[in-house]
């Protein structure tokens, strides 16, 4: 056996599915889910590309485990809290999770064999909605609406030309500004001046957003009573 063969050897008699999966995700954070492929994963891990499926029958597979353990990750609705501050905590918590994994965003509610933290999550979730008064139609569509302006956001955000406020504002000063003539674009010249000079933070749009989307299932959860 040549030396390399007793290191991919080596490699391989270390291998888990929770290893593979685990280095999937690190691949799919840096370059993207259409970037991920088995050979790829198999050459970052040191193993052979058919070793990899001892522990993952396919890519779909494989992306089902991954979005199983980006589930994991979001924090559950407390079950002690209100409604809307269990809620509220949660959208936090898939915000934060979905920044670091942007990848997922797209893949969230597209598993058809979804995992057991996958499920917890979406039980518990349902859970929160009903024992708080939701009817069950009415507890679905909140859960639509709730998942939607997270992943919502998160796209948006993901996608922001900065990565912070003073990065925005200064695009914004040097970038947007001299691209938007006040007699041409009026309210946008306006608007991106006084962000500017307010020192305009769009992570805040977050919250305010979040605030508006609870404060209407509140009146329409209270009306079903």
């Amino acid at each position: 056996m040549s030396a390399s063969e007793e290191g991919q050897g080596a490699s391989e008699a270390g291998l888990s599915r929770q290893r593979v999966v685990v280095e999937a995700i690190r691949l799919a954070d840096r370059e993207g889910a259409d970037g991920l492929s088995m050979r790829r994963l198999a050459g970052s891990l040191g193993a052979g590309a058919m070793s990899l499926y001892r522990y993952v029958a396919s890519k779909e597979e494989l992306l089902d485990a991954m979005i199983d353990l980006v589930f994991e990750e979001i924090e559950l609705p407390p079950r002690a809290a209100d409604w809307q501050s269990a809620m509220r905590r949660r959208a936090e918590s898939a915000r934060q999770v979905l920044a670091r994994h942007p990848w997922a965003i797209g893949l969230m509610e597209s598993r058809t064999s979804p995992g057991p933290a996958n499920l917890r999550h979406r039980e518990a979730v349902t859970a929160c909605l009903r024992t708080a008064g939701f009817p069950v139609v009415m507890a679905t569509h909140a859960n639509w609406l709730l998942d939607s302006y997270v992943y919502g956001f998160a796209l948006q955000e993901a996608n922001l030309p900065g990565d912070s406020a003073e990065a925005l504002s200064d695009l914004a000063e040097h970038v947007f500004l001299p691209q938007l003539p006040p007699d041409e674009f009026p309210y946008l010249n306006e608007s991106a001046a006084a962000l500017v000079a307010a020192g305009y933070d769009p992570a805040g749009e977050f919250a305010f957003g979040l605030d508006l989307v609870l404060g209407a299932l509140e009146r329409l959860r209270a009306s079903a009573e």
